[in-house]
């Protein structure tokens, strides 16, 4: 059954947290310490091991500290995955047309790609009733964030970012989404942000939809299908 493929798909990603141990600086290739190896590190230091931090609960805590990153982490990426492989199974799309990337020039005269995390074009959709409604969706997110009809009237799709949660501040990261809506629409995509969970800043969700951004977020027994 489908929906024991797509528990199993999210699920896969949380496992890796099972395994996280700390890295206490020593790079990304290690795969983290022990407790007895982190206790023989900080006990060895003079100067923590004075403060006492080679105790098993200074472990713990930055145990339970990186693991609740790495949790977070692998819930999105899992995710991720979850939407485009619905959107392939609901809407019949393959691989490659359930992925989107644009390639932008760099100061060293190379060229970058970037990707967001799922895309659904109109005229990939083979059952005739599904293409006109998510092409109905699509005309009605426009409307909401205000873009004008004769642009919506020449959008060939959509582009998701698929989200966990959004509750950075960051402006590195709201910028760079404020760039990706840009390209969307220069390629003819609606950008839709998908947060599955209701935990967005309220300030984000205004400042993306006045650039233009469908977002959808996580709300259970809501029937507005333009919001949630």
């Amino acid at each position: 059954m489908n929906d024991e493929r797509y528990l199993q798909i999210v699920l896969e990603r949380i496992r890796v947290s099972a395994e996280y141990r700390p890295k206490f600086g020593r790079g990304r290739a290690d795969k983290g310490l022990s407790l007895d190896e982190f206790q023989a590190l900080y006990g060895s230091d003079p100067f923590y091991s004075w403060f006492g931090l080679d105790n098993p609960l200074m472990y713990a805590a930055h145990k339970a500290a990186g693991g609740m990153t790495s949790v977070y982490r692998q819930i999105g990426i899992g995710c991720e995955e979850l939407v485009r492989t619905i959107l392939q199974d609901c809407l019949g799309l393959s691989a490659e047309d359930a992925n989107w990337s644009y390639e932008v020039p760099t100061s060293d005269g190379k060229t970058r790609k970037l990707h967001l995390d799922g895309r659904v074009i109109l005229d990939k959709i083979g059952n005739e009733a599904s293409r006109g409604r998510f092409h109905q969706w699509m005309k009605d997110s426009a409307s909401l964030v205000n873009v004008d009809s004769d642009v919506s009237a020449t959008l060939k799709g959509t582009v998701f970012e698929i989200r966990q949660g959004y509750k950075s501040k960051d402006s590195k990261r709201q910028n760079a989404d404020i760039i990706n809506a840009a390209n969307a629409y220069a390629q003819a995509y609606l950008p839709c942000a998908l947060i599955l969970s209701t935990q967005i800043d309220s300030d984000i969700l205004l400042r993306y939809r006045a650039r233009k951004w469908s977002i959808l977020t996580g709300v259970i027994g809501a029937s507005d299908p333009l919001s949630s």
